[in-house]
């Protein structure tokens, strides 16, 4: 069982004694305010935020976050309010606390718009303050350690929410170790028999290849060695999820992802990263177009190592990457890192760029769901890198086009975009970019985008921007069109909107049950309203005949009350008294 104590000795390999201290106040403040609380599990609910706290200070965090870590559930389950948080503590420590909480405390109507919802205010979250998805990926992840002791069925809806949200967003930011040891949860979650049979079939093949796997480890060592580098090389094992993907996606056979060795070799410093490829190659023949320099052009997420595969003479190939000890760090703790070696309390460009991405798109987006139907595109980035003409690189995910590319240089670029010239050709902008290619967007003022666009636009930013941009342009055609048709038949019947008094207009609009001039604009232009039917209550409605003839149940405005003025009982004449027709002298009626 780990408790304070065990959390504080953690902390002393980094923060300084008053910092422990506070956190230590801050965990009896915790325990004393959670005091009668217990998990599904039995245990004090204590242990949850402490289990949290651990997550954050393995990744050495700093002490007003792990204070945060302690304290995240009070508000939300506890008498504290975020006033008492900030005389005890600190406004900085009450922030993240607060900001925690608000990403669980509203409820929605269904399970998909409270995911969506939740995923929205999160993005906002991480924009304020990194720091508090940081918390609650640890939270979440502790969560997901201890779920056996709920329902197979919520079980199973946590676990495929973290598949879709949680993980990605952690492999977006770089946190290579939380990423994989969530999928694995989640992947004995939602597929316990799977998981069962693959992870056996796991640990007999890892028995089986030992004696291979360590020889070329050991020759690996020694060449490198003998060139003056000593480095450990270790052997990387493949997660379970990951294996699981490799099969359904690539239609591979156990066998054939198993038959892979695969290595690691972490230096001291980026020199040292080219010079150790160089002797690995010596060694054994690397394969063909298998490698890649992520150090060159580190992914969007931060990561860099250089991966190649060579061929070993045992006939199986070898996966090797290498990096050097800042590399490793980011590789594993992705944002974390950067916090506490690289900018202090600064977000790293990286993710920086990310967050305001997903804003634009969340600014733009119609609703939550949308939202997030747009942000999960970028979630799972898998990158081409192209030049602009300038010789500037650009990163971009797989799969995207050239219309892509354009809003990913900047939205009225791709709102303006008539054309484009790949690698000095003129090409659709349609067209799928491949890595290396150069990339010029041609634009037109008053060019506007396309619906066909949305067919083959790839990326979350793309689809948003232009569902945006259609969705304003056909509401300012349709008041356009409505106006033009409603003051054309207002004239035919003597009327004119700017002839009447401002009070009798808002009068006019209420009797009409809409709140602006440009919404009956949009309706008529819609056809939920008749342009001559409305000129004329609008008519009588000014002159006083017409006040109390409302519109009738069914579509606005397409059906009304209006009743001539001959039909109309006149005032001298009894409701009772025979009504006379107008017809023609001597009919039967």
């Amino acid at each position: 069982m780990f408790l304070i104590h065990d959390l504080c000795t953690l902390l002393e390999g980094y923060l300084e004694p008053d910092q422990v201290k506070e956190v230590y106040r801050a965990y009896l403040f915790g325990a004393e305010a959670h005091e009668g609380q217990y998990r599904l599990s039995g245990e004090p609910y204590i242990y949850h935020p402490l289990a949290v706290a651990r997550i954050l200070a393995e990744m050495r965090m700093d002490y007003n976050t792990i204070i945060a870590a302690l304290l995240h559930d009070v508000i939300e389950d506890t008498e504290t309010v975020r006033e008492t948080l900030v005389s005890s503590f600190s406004e900085e420590v009450a922030a993240l606390v607060d900001g925690v909480t608000k990403l669980t405390q509203v409820k929605f109507g269904s399970k998909a718009e409270a995911q969506a919802e939740n995923f929205r205010k999160m993005i906002l979250a991480m924009a304020k303050d990194i720091r508090i998805i940081l918390i609650k990926l640890a939270d979440r992840l502790h969560n997901m350690r201890t779920l056996d002791v709920m329902r197979p069925d919520k079980k199973r809806r946590i676990a495929r929410e973290t598949l879709e949200i949680y993980a990605p967003i952690a492999n977006r930011l770089g946190m290579k170790n939380i990423c994989l040891e969530l999928e694995d949860l989640c992947f004995e979650a939602i597929y316990p028999l799977r998981y069962r049979v693959l992870n056996k079939a796991v640990k007999q093949a890892r028995g089986h290849r030992k004696e291979i796997v360590d020889k070329i480890r050991i020759a690996i060592e020694e060449r490198l060695r003998s060139e003056g580098l000593d480095v450990p090389v270790i052997g990387r094992e493949k997660h379970l999820y990951s294996i699981y993907q490799k099969m359904r996606n690539k239609v591979l056979t156990f066998k054939e992802i198993a038959d892979v060795f695969a290595f690691r070799l972490i230096v001291d410093k980026v020199d040292t990263c080219y010079r150790a490829l160089g002797v690995v190659h010596n060694l054994y023949k690397p394969m063909p177009g298998r490698f890649k320099d992520y150090i060159a052009i580190p992914k969007a997420n931060g990561y860099q190592s250089l991966h190649t595969i060579l061929f070993s003479p045992y006939g199986i190939p070898i996966e090797v990457q290498i990096r050097s000890e800042d590399m490793q760090r980011v590789a594993e703790a992705g944002i974390a890192a950067h916090w506490l070696y690289k900018t202090g309390d600064a977000t790293p460009v990286h993710a920086t760029e990310w967050l305001k991405r997903l804003l634009e798109m969340q600014q733009n987006a119609g609703n939550s769901e949308e939202f997030l139907e747009n942000a999960k595109i970028d979630l799972f980035p898998d990158e081409v890198y192209v030049f602009t003409p300038e010789g500037d690189i650009m990163n971009i995910s797989r799969g995207a086009t050239a219309l892509d590319f354009a809003y990913a240089v900047h939205t009225d670029v791709g709102n303006t975009c008539v054309s484009v010239m790949i690698d000095r050709r003129l090409s659709p902008l349609r067209s799928v970019l491949l890595n290396g290619q150069t990339v010029e967007i041609i634009t037109a003022p008053g060019a506007k985008p396309n619906p066909v666009w949305l067919d083959f636009v790839t990326t979350g930013k793309a689809r948003a921007n232009i569902r945006y941009f259609l969705k304003h342009m056909q509401q300012d055609e349709a008041i356009s069109l409505g106006k033009r048709l409603l003051e054309k038949a207002m004239a035919a019947i003597s009327v004119s909107w700017d002839k009447i008094s401002a009070e009798s207009q808002h009068e006019i609009l209420n009797n009409l049950n809409v709140k602006k001039l440009d919404n009956l604009y949009e309706d008529v232009s819609l056809g939920k309203r008749v342009a001559s039917v409305v000129a004329r209550q609008i008519a009588d409605m000014q002159s006083g005949k017409n006040l109390r003839n409302r519109e009738s149940a069914g579509v606005k405005g397409m059906f009304t009350r209006y009743v001539p003025g001959w039909m109309k009982t006149s005032a001298n004449r009894s409701v009772n008294q025979p009504l006379a027709i107008r017809g023609t002298e001597g009919s039967v009626v």
